[in-house]
């Protein structure tokens, strides 16, 4: 087709619709990645496909995909929160000292994952009211929180081989592990959030055009301030999550898990800039990563050089994400 045809055929509706990348990417790219993958590791890595590993990834993938579930709300606005791996340890912490001190498994939890949402007001109120970079802000309470995390063990595992609430890290439930089930909770509240409700389409709005949100009459701060809230609640149910499974209460906890759960975020199509994404995405996303770092570990693949890999696939992952943001670069242009 010359250009005298393509002007003719745009002009009759009929010209063929340039190829969006971004489109492509969220709904089947991110999908490709994840097959190629799995199938990659089922022919290489010994044991991959066996049963009681594909349960053991799940369980693994639970905890970065309940972290990347609170993250998507934050990225969505626009925000960032360096914080979410330093709150796993603060409240894995807090849950393990109040269930050694004979309170009941149902409180420890409940109060893990309050102080997780505590954390995550916090750094919500500096970020919205105070008007300060997120970046900085949780990179100061990421310190802060991990500062907190030593000073309450005295720098030391805790370790409670009775734990109360280790059922809900090392349990299973119908031949499923118990952290599965949590995972699937978060993500089917968090889909009800935002695709089914006022207040979604305000995330939304908020991170696509915070101004013209607030002249539609969104309260800007308070969507800020929640939506921190519900990454810090669900760091704290994480932190909990994991010191049930290591029957411990781990300092170093949650060390680098705001990376992975960052990865997670943007691999499954949410834009660093906020204003588009969608949950499922994460959820993908979280599952390329716990699958490849598995496999990784199947293959003997030195440590050293996982991180190598680890740290291409954010590099990757920020990529894509600039890439989604200039359509015109996969856009066939006429003669």
């Amino acid at each position: 087709m010359n250009a005298q045809e393509n002007r003719t055929a745009a002009a009759q509706g009929t010209a063929k619709p340039p190829f969006d990348f971004a489109r492509w990417w969220d709904r089947v790219g991110i999908l490709v990645v994840l097959v190629v993958l799995v199938v990659l590791m089922a022919l290489f890595a010994p044991n991959f496909n066996r049963v009681d590993n594909l349960l053991n990834i799940a369980r693994a993938i639970s905890i970065n995909a309940i972290l990347a579930a609170g993250l998507t709300f934050v990225i969505l606005t626009g925000g960032i929160d360096l914080s979410v791996g330093s709150t796993v340890a603060v409240s894995g912490v807090v849950a393990v000292l109040l269930a050694m001190a004979g309170v009941p498994a149902p409180l420890a939890i409940v109060a893990g994952v309050a102080v997780g949402a505590a954390c995550g007001f916090v750094n919500g109120a500096l970020t919205a009211y105070l008007a300060l970079a997120p970046f900085i802000v949780t990179l100061g309470t990421m310190t802060f929180l991990r500062g907190l995390a030593y000073t309450m063990t005295e720098g030391q595992p805790i370790v409670s081989s009775d734990l109360s609430f280790r059922v809900i890290g090392s349990g299973y439930l119908w031949g499923i592990p118990v952290p599965v089930y949590f995972m699937a909770a978060v993500y089917l509240v968090g889909w009800f959030l935002l695709e089914r409700t006022t207040y979604g389409r305000h995330v939304y709005a908020v991170g696509g055009n915070p101004q013209a949100a607030r002249l539609a009459g969104v309260k800007v701060s308070r969507i800020m301030t929640s939506v921190y809230v519900v990454a810090g609640a669900c760091a704290g149910l994480a932190g909990v999550i994991f010191a049930a499974r290591v029957i411990s209460a781990q300092p170093t906890a949650g060390t680098g898990y705001e990376l992975d759960a960052i990865a997670a975020v943007v691999l499954g199509g949410t834009a660093l800039a906020g204003g588009r994404g969608r949950l499922i995405g994460t959820l993908i996303g979280s599952v390329i990563l716990g699958v490849l770092s598995t496999g990784l570990i199947l293959l003997n693949v030195p440590f050293f050089t996982q991180l190598l890999i680890k740290g291409a696939v954010v590099i990757f992952a920020v990529a894509i994400d600039s890439l989604k943001t200039r359509p015109n670069l996969f856009r066939s242009r006429g003669a």
